[in-house]
């Protein structure tokens, strides 16, 4: 057994290579030349560039050539394919070729600077190749990617798959295969134990037998991949199967039933040679922490800048109809539960920050006759523009509560404290549906935290730019207000 988990671990880097694809020889070429087309091109362009500038084509030119084609094979290779299906749209695509291109060409002018050799190119010639080379790349490679998604739609080439176990799992994936995809793959039917009305299967689920019968169907009738969709708690017979079928040439894949879980942005990865599938995990990962960050800071400080005015003239009214500070400061959760301080327009006679404290309600006596104003249209809440351009908030997020009703209820609604995978909002997608201001009951909360989780489970640049328009036209007429 170690020897076999030492082994997983040595190849750990194959988890994330092509594990779906067709066999048929007319795509292997096709994704062959894929693999090669980004040297051809830049070679072809180098060539290409040098003669139309009438610029002699020497024998460094060749060497050159030579060297950027061992860089396009090691720095510039496409994917063909992943478990999610094709690579990616076109940006992705173009700033893939364009991030791998910069590196090439900083590597290029390192070699020659070491070999003295730049002066023996024109640079003329050079810079215009620099420059319409990855745009050539692109265009050539999305010309390839959609004959590959082509070859890979056509049923001619598809391969036979057989699930085993009649799961929502299994079903959504047989499902989404039938409706048409690029793995190559024709869903032949399930494999139950359980009969079509135990089941109750659609018209579209085809039961073609035993889970005892799958070995020898496999053999007899070449299915070419089979998936094994069995509960969690049926282990031994998930592997009494796998042993099974070794005695086949079929590809085995196992589809875990996570349709039982409530997750949060679900999906796979693979730590150190091992897959693992992430159930509750915060949308704000790599490149997208820095498009929601850009974003609040591009939103923010010309907000900032034009508001100021607005919120000195509230700051100096605050102080001048009411004794007391023109900021209310006030402990709340934050990024990962860690309290943060967020500043609001004093709107209250009282200042409330301990291990009780009462909600605002409508109406309440505590209220200032400019406070009913300022919270009328959401004026009270400007500060926080500050907190998020300090990162402690965002424009757009689960609303920070102060820290005593987090306290009381992380104790009472399930899966409370997931909200503070992300940052806190000023706005959020709960209160523009309408759970702003006062919770009377826990269900009320509860109705909040449903709102939260759905943010994090479908957040989008376009959910927060939908969610900061809608947030305008309610500051001018929420009956929610208090």
């Amino acid at each position: 057994m170690p020897q076999r988990q030492g082994a997983a671990t040595n190849k750990k880097n194959r988890m994330n290579e092509p594990v779906l694809h067709g066999s048929s020889p007319l795509i292997s070429t096709v994704v062959t030349v894929q693999a090669l087309l980004p040297a051809a091109i830049a070679t072809g362009s180098l060539l290409a560039v040098a003669a139309i500038a009438d610029v002699e084509i020497a024998p460094h030119f060749y060497g050159m050539a030579a060297v950027v084609i061992v860089l396009c094979l090691l720095l510039v290779r496409p994917r063909t394919m992943s478990a999610a299906g094709m690579p990616g749209d076109p940006f992705s695509l173009t700033v893939s070729v364009a991030m791998r291109w910069a590196l090439l060409l900083g590597l290029l002018l390192a070699l020659a600077y070491v070999t003295k050799l730049s002066s023996l190119y024109s640079r003329r010639v050079v810079l215009t190749w620099a420059v319409i080379t990855p745009a050539l790349i692109v265009l050539g490679l999305r010309q390839v990617q959609e004959i590959l998604r082509s070859l890979l739609r056509d049923p001619a080439h598809a391969r036979r798959a057989v699930i085993v176990g009649c799961t929502d799992s299994s079903r959504i994936l047989a499902k989404r295969l039938r409706a048409g995809n690029e793995f190559c793959l024709s869903v032949v039917g399930f494999f139950d134990d359980r009969s079509r009305e135990r089941l109750h299967a659609d018209d579209d689920v085809e039961v073609l037998g035993r889970l005892d019968a799958v070995p020898e169907f496999v053999r007899e009738r070449r299915a070419d991949v089979v998936f094994l969709a069995l509960p969690l708690r049926q282990v031994e017979r998930v592997m009494k199967l796998v042993d099974a079928l070794r005695d086949s040439t079929a590809s085995i894949y196992y589809l875990p039933d996570i349709q039982v879980f409530d997750l949060i942005q679900a999906q796979s990865r693979v730590i150190e040679g091992v897959p693992v599938i992430a159930m509750c995990e915060t949308p704000f990962d790599a490149h997208r922490a820095v498009a929601k960050r850009l974003t609040d800071l591009i939103l923010t400080i010309p907000l900032l800048i034009l508001l100021a005015p607005v919120m000195v003239a509230i700051a100096i009214a605050v102080r001048l109809t009411s004794p007391g500070p023109a900021l209310f400061t006030q402990r709340r959760y934050g990024l990962l539960g860690e309290e943060i301080v967020i500043y609001k327009f004093r709107t209250m006679t009282t200042i409330e920050d301990g291990p009780v404290i009462t909600q605002a309600t409508r109406g309440d006596k505590r209220f200032t006759s400019l406070g009913r104003l300022l919270r009328r249209y959401s004026l009270d809440e400007l500060p926080q523009l500050i907190n998020v351009l300090q990162g402690r908030m965002s424009l757009v997020g689960p609303r920070p509560h102060a820290v005593a009703h987090n306290e009381q209820y992380r104790r009472l609604i399930k899966g409370y404290m997931v909200r503070h995978k992300v940052r806190p909002g000023i706005t959020g997608l709960a209160q523009v549906n309408g759970l702003r201001g006062e919770t009377r009951t826990v269900e009320q909360m509860e109705a909040r935290v449903r709102y939260d989780l759905e943010y994090l489970r479908t957040w989008s640049l376009s959910l927060d730019i939908e969610i900061l328009a809608r947030t305008a036209v309610r500051m001018l007429n929420d009956e929610q207000a208090c």
